[in-house]
């Protein structure tokens, strides 16, 4: 697990199709990396910050994400929360593509969970 800021492989990018999503588990907490139908590819804390839910479950439109549970939005670029009941957005990460693999730089700030998880 890298919590050092070091960077973590998450995979091969022709692996994760356009409008899809994956859980990065090999980070704590889970991290959701999503490709957009632009090909444009960003990485969100995966558990929404309202309940006990992943992201990487939820539905892909544009560069936000709604919740699979309660339907609140998260913009992928920024994290930030634009639907309740999820009051607090969630953080974002560093991603880079180099020769065909997708690196994950986890972020250094605290996480948002929800109530009752623990990273």
């Amino acid at each position: 697990m890298a919590q050092d800021g070091s960077a973590v492989r998450v995979g091969q990018l022709a692996d994760l199709p356009a409008g899809e999503a994956l859980r990065v588990t090999t980070v704590s907490p889970p991290v959701a990396v999503f490709r957009t139908e632009d090909g444009e590819l960003y990485a969100i804390d995966d558990t929404c910050t309202h309940q006990d839910a992943s992201l990487a479950d939820g539905w892909l439109e544009g560069c936000e994400v709604e919740c699979p549970l309660h339907a609140s939005r998260f913009d992928l670029r920024t994290g930030a929360v634009d639907a309740p009941p999820a009051k607090v957005g969630v953080r974002t990460h560093v991603l880079t593509l180099t020769d065909g693999e997708i690196w994950l730089t986890p972020s250094a700030e605290a996480p948002n969970l929800p109530p009752g998880v623990r990273a």
